[in-house]
């Protein structure tokens, strides 16, 4: 795969830089959406819920802005790439190019705009009087754990796209779902240990747990978070390059 990326490295750039253009074209702010738009979910979460669930919560804000960063980058990383397959159906079935590139042109766009809100997200931890230590230099484990996860979960989805047009309403829905199930803007610490537990089945809520474990607790998680973060890193990347190439040939008659 490595070789077959640097074969087809100039293909791969134009695809990201096609894909950036298309994202901003015609609008008056061109990239800085990419941070203003979470910052105005980020704000409006926080007037929404700080008088529900952020009373006497020390730092709400940055709590609230870990879970959006992360949510944010999955949804738009797994979003986008659902479509680069039928997106671009028009390449593929004329010019002899691996399948994947589109899809990882897609996370590589998804990945700029996460970098970019994440410097903005150390600027609110600045503010919020969050303490710099060492252990931030860990956050870059969540990352890239969560840019492959993305990656696995792109690959299934633009997989079952092809074939099922549906998929993208139920996607939908279960990111509406999965976002509730975040514990994005609430805390579950008045939970039963069973309950909390539970949380830990949902692979997003593992990535914003470990922010909020570094950024606020200061505190690294356990070898067995580690361990539950690959290994639902290696189910997915698994599944989707298997579906890959189970179906290469079969993209060509269903696109």
């Amino acid at each position: 795969m490595v070789a077959k990326l640097k074969r087809y490295s100039f293909i791969f750039e134009e695809l990201v830089k096609r894909d950036f253009k298309k994202k901003y074209k015609r609008t008056f702010l061109g990239m800085s959406w990419s941070v203003l738009s979470p910052l105005l979910q980020l704000l409006v979460m926080r007037i929404v819920f700080t008088q529900f669930f952020g009373r006497g919560m020390e730092h709400y804000t940055t709590y609230l802005f870990c879970g959006n960063l992360i949510f944010s980058y999955f949804s738009e990383s797994t979003g986008q790439g659902m479509s680069s397959l039928i997106g671009n159906a028009g390449i593929f079935t004329k010019v002899n190019v691996p399948k994947y590139l589109f899809l990882f042109s897609k996370n590589v766009q998804a990945l700029i705009n996460f970098g970019l809100v994440l410097v903005v997200f150390f600027v609110f931890c600045l503010i919020d009087g969050i303490t710099f230590t060492w252990k931030f230099v860990l956050l870059l484990v969540p990352i890239f754990s969560l840019m492959f996860f993305n990656i696995g979960v792109g690959l299934i989805l633009s997989a079952l796209f092809v074939f099922f047009r549906d998929v993208q309403y139920l996607w939908s829905i279960f990111t509406q779902l999965l976002m509730y199930l975040s514990a994005i803007f609430y805390s579950i610490d008045s939970y039963s240990p069973m309950m909390q537990n539970l949380f830990l089945l949902n692979p997003i809520y593992l990535y914003i747990r470990y922010f909020r474990k570094i950024v606020i607790d200061s505190t690294i998680p356990s070898v067995w978070f580690h361990l539950l973060m690959l290994a639902d890193v290696v189910i997915v990347l698994g599944i989707g390059c298997w579906m890959y190439k189970k179906y290469n040939t079969k993209f060509l008659y269903y696109v």
